[in-house]
């Protein structure tokens, strides 16, 4: 029985990240690829980038609408704690044996939470960064907390995810995956 890997996408940046490893999950005998498309991949304002990841040839498990057009501070918060039941209720239908994340975005840690609370595991990809001065810092801090496997792109950023007091035997330095 295949494993079941769900890798949520939420914009063109991330994608164009992922797009690599989704290739090789797809590829692999031994797992089935997942891919949950969300945020501004569904957005009419940010220029309903889904048709990039089905032109690339991947077919979402499911597309989770979550933003409102809005980008007031109150309405953002409400969006983020919406999607987590959002995304809580689309991981129980698909019942994943992992979560693949990337990056500090809303919506990364929203599936994370979800998925914490869920019981199923997650894969944090470029943890362990730093951006100064904005939110970005608090949310990839907090997905590395909710991930249970580290994907970090460099030596100090698995050190600083050991810092956070995570197993260093699930920290891996894979570098950037969009390097082959």
């Amino acid at each position: 029985m295949a494993r079941k890997i769900a890798v949520m996408t939420g914009t063109r940046a991330d994608f164009g990240l992922l797009r690599n490893l989704l290739a090789e999950i797809e590829g692999h005998p031994g797992l089935e690829l997942q891919l949950i498309a969300t945020g501004s991949h569904l957005s009419k304002t940010h220029g309903e980038t889904i048709t990039e990841v089905l032109e690339a040839g991947f077919t979402p498990a499911a597309l989770v609408t979550i933003w409102t057009e809005s980008s007031e501070a109150l309405q953002v918060a409400i969006d983020t704690g919406e999607s987590i039941a959002k995304f809580a209720n689309t991981l129980d239908e698909l019942a994943p044996d992992l979560v693949v994340v990337l990056g500090d975005r809303l919506e990364a840690f929203a599936m994370a939470a979800a998925s914490t609370v869920l019981g199923i595991p997650v894969a944090h990809i470029h943890g362990g960064e730093l951006t100064e001065g904005a939110m970005d810092d608090a949310l990839r801090h907090s997905i590395t907390k909710l991930s249970y496997l580290h994907f970090a792109t460099t030596d100090e950023h698995a050190a600083r995810i050991a810092q956070l007091g995570e197993d260093p035997k699930r920290i891996y330095n894979f570098g950037a995956p969009v390097l082959d």
